[in-house]
């Protein structure tokens, strides 16, 4: 039996769709679903001394292409939380 792995993120309730597969008209097939847990990312936590220090603050101050550096990371972080195949656990903090 040959074993072909398939990972979806379910967009709609109670629906997968797997296209692709090289199978045949007629050939028999069977199908397990098996969920996985939610990743979970980890942040490490910086002090305010480790902060200043990295060069994230004022990062963009100098770029002439970025006119709003707090509307530019604002719109970043939407596109972050608006990707399908990531899951964060910000609850475990």
């Amino acid at each position: 039996m040959e074993a072909i792995r398939v990972q979806k993120v379910i967009i709609e309730d109670g629906k997968v769709s797997i296209t692709g597969l090289p199978y045949k008209k007629g050939q028999s097939v069977e199908v397990i679903l098996l969920s996985q847990p939610l990743r979970t990312v980890s942040c490490p936590h910086l002090t305010v001394r480790q902060l200043r220090q990295s060069g994230l603050i004022g990062l963009w101050k100098d770029r002439d292409d970025i006119r709003d550096s707090v509307a530019y990371a604002r719109h970043l972080r939407e596109r972050a939380q608006q990707r399908g195949d990531t899951h964060y656990d910000l609850a475990g903090q």
